[in-house]
């Protein structure tokens, strides 16, 4: 993933994109993603999108930018290329859980055709690497400070192709699973568009250990997840979990969202990865 020339928080900024995506009816939306690199062997992989289910769920069409890539590999801010595809729902792959809000697009064609026509896009892609470990896990206390990357109400810098970043903490241990699920819980501003947005340790400088110790001079990045819901109030007082929705409407009942969100555990991307694994294998035969 490094990049000399960038910081670590710039080299995550490209990791995320803004999707959009519209209904049948026309009915727009805005959800978040982010570039995971699936399949790994040796030099070989399969760059992909990930994002929630619910984010493409339906869409007839849908939308993203990349940024291009200079000459010398650096990414040239305020040049980027809209990719428009029909049929979007479909080309998601989903997560094999039903209940497990995740799907994968992979994106090497879209790359093929776009060094076909002399255009190449720069993109941060993370990896396995940044999957934390049982040690790593074990290593948390149940307040960490976090990162989440993405497009909350579809809010970006359109001129410059970048996302926004908010930080929060965990409102419940990583290491543990929330109600029996791979999920956590984390205390941050989470609004429609927000869906599909890594959620990341990050520390950079110092850090305090589980003991109170404090690290330093050292880099501490994780991707600990991906959100996907979150517990809103509604207008009697009723408390519901909901998918952080993709488009911005009148509903029957008002919601009010009480910055706390759900987060998928990233360990669920080698679930997805195996999936990957599968159809590029059947494909190939």
């Amino acid at each position: 993933m490094a990049q000399p020339d960038l910081t670590p928080s710039e080299q995550l900024t490209f990791s995320t994109v803004r999707i959009a995506c519209w209904l049948a009816d026309g009915t727009p939306g805005t959800g978040s993603g982010f570039f995971f690199s699936f399949a790994k062997s040796g030099d070989r992989q399969i760059p992909a999108i990930v994002t929630n289910k619910h984010v493409v769920a339906g869409a007839v069409r849908g939308q993203f930018s990349l940024t291009l890539k200079g000459t010398g590999g650096e990414p040239l801010i305020g040049q980027h290329l809209t990719i428009e595809l029909d049929n979007f729902s479909a080309r998601w792959i989903p997560h094999p859980d039903p209940a497990v809000d995740l799907c994968v697009m992979p994106i090497g064609p879209l790359l093929n055709e776009a060094e076909a026509q002399k255009r190449s896009f720069f993109f941060i892609s993370l990896d396995d690497s940044l999957l934390p470990s049982a040690e790593d896990l074990a290593g948390l206390g149940a307040f960490e400070e976090v990162l989440m990357i993405g497009y909350p109400n579809g809010i970006w810098d359109s001129a410059n192709n970048m996302p926004i970043l908010r930080r929060g903490i965990t409102a419940t241990h990583a290491n543990l699973n929330y109600e029996g699920r791979l999920e956590f819980m984390i205390d941050a501003a989470c609004f429609p568009g927000s869906s599909g947005s890594p959620v990341f340790l990050f520390n950079v400088g110092s850090w305090p250990d589980r003991r109170g110790n404090i690290i330093m001079g050292g880099i501490r990045i994780k991707l600990l997840g991906v959100l996907y819901a979150g517990p809103q109030h509604t207008a009697t007082g009723e408390v519901r979990i909901v998918t952080i929705p993709t488009q911005q409407r009148v509903l029957a009942f008002s919601t009010i969202p009480n910055n706390l969100g759900l987060v998928i555990k990233a360990s669920r991307l080698r679930e997805l990865d195996g999936e990957v694994r599968k159809l590029f294998a059947s494909s190939a035969v």
